[in-house]
Order: structure tokens, then sequence, then C-alpha cells
């Protein structure tokens, strides 16, 4: 750049900051009044300040969602135009609801965001997390649903006691080893065990008992 044109450039950019500087500043009009909620249906409010019935609508900075019985704070712009810009008291035992229109994220830049509540319920068609890592500590957990699908790379299960009650159970794995220190006991009203290649079973005592028939078949049988 010339230096003509880095002069203009600059006089151009002090115009503006000189205009900005100029500007006055906005008043804020309207009249202040504090009220109470006499109507709050589907998002439309009515109240009452003094010998005034007000339509009123909640301003978006309004998060508590005024209800019946609440004393609000109001700006009055126009005869016809009301908001409600906070809820000052509320009657105790009713509900407080944070409401908000359309989609809504809640940021923390840095720290950490703690929810403490003797009671906390999450009401949702559709629930989505995602986390790097996730810690999960309770004394009892109940799980119920219709359909449940785990997908990992890897599984880890400790426990002193496994129950499980299935109608039916359909396992399919490459490798398949298991270790009992104790007794391990199968029962069932018809046991069927098939191997492509190779079948083996080794103790130190083998016994088969068969109530009514014991039946070898092969082209080769060895005993001893």
């Amino acid at each position: 750049m010339t230096e003509p044109q880095s002069s203009a450039a600059s006089s151009r950019k002090r115009r503006r900051a000189q205009t900005v500087d100029a500007a006055p500043a906005q008043p804020l009009g309207g009249t202040w009044c504090v009220g109470t909620v006499t109507e709050a249906e589907h998002g439309a409010l009515v109240v009452q300040s003094g010998g005034l019935r007000l339509a009123a609508t909640r301003a978006a900075s309004c998060l508590l969602a005024p209800a019946a019985g609440d004393s609000v704070a109001c700006l009055r712009v126009a005869p016809n135009e009301t908001w409600v810009l906070a809820v000052l008291q509320r009657e105790e035992g009713v509900p407080q609801v944070l409401h908000c229109e359309g989609d809504t994220r809640l940021e923390v830049a840095h720290g950490t965001l703690a929810l403490k509540a003797p009671r906390i319920e999450l009401r949702t068609d559709t629930l989505d997390a995602s986390a790097r890592h996730t810690t999960l500590a309770t004394d009892s957990a109940d799980l119920v649903g219709r359909q449940l699908s785990l997908v990992a790379s890897r599984i880890k299960l400790v426990g002193s006691m496994l129950s499980s009650v299935v109608d039916r159970v359909q396992h399919f794995s490459k490798n398949y080893l298991r270790h009992t220190d104790g007794m391990d006991k199968v029962s069932a009203m018809h046991v069927e065990v098939q191997a492509e290649q190779l079948m083996r079973l080794e103790g130190e005592h083998a016994l088969v008992n068969g109530r009514e028939l014991i039946k070898a078949r092969g082209a080769q049988i060895h005993f001893g």
C-alpha cells in the first residue's frame, strides 16, 4: 500500500470512530412496574399491577417460567407491550421450571459443572452422551429396557455373584476359554456337544452313567 492510500484509510477509520463516539446512547424507554401473575397458560401471561391488567410476554433472559401467583418485575414499553423480566417471589410448593425455547446449550469454559440434588430425573426421547472417560459409582443400580445393545472392543466384568434369567442365549466367539476353581455343573433336558475335529474329555476319574443305554460308535474304538 502506498503512502497516500495508507493516509486515506487512516482518515476513514478516524471518521468512523468519531461518528461512533458522537452517537448518543439510546435511552431505555418504558415504565417499570411490579405485579402479580394471574394467568400463565401456554406461554400467555396476564399480570395484575395495581388497577392495570396487562397481557405480558416473558423475556428471553427470564429463564424461570412465571406461574400464577408469582410476583414479577415488568417493563412496559408500549400500551400493548409488556415484558416480564424477572420472577421476584414465588409461593411455597410451586415447582421451579427453567424454560427455554429452541436449541439450548449450557457451556462452562473452565472448571467443573456440578449438579447436586436429592433426586435427579432425566426424561427425553433420545439421550446422547459422549465422553473420553466415564466413572459411575453407586450402591445399587437398576436398568430396565426393551432392547439393549453393547458394542466395545474390550469388556471386563468383576463381581462376587452373577445371576441371569433369559429365554434364549446365543453365543459366538473365535476362542472361548473358561476356568472354574470349584464345581462346574450343567443341568438340562438334553445336552449335545459337537466338535468338527477333536473332542477331548480328561480327568483323574471319569464316570459315564447311562440308566438305560450307553452307545459308542466309530471306525475304531480303543479302550486302555
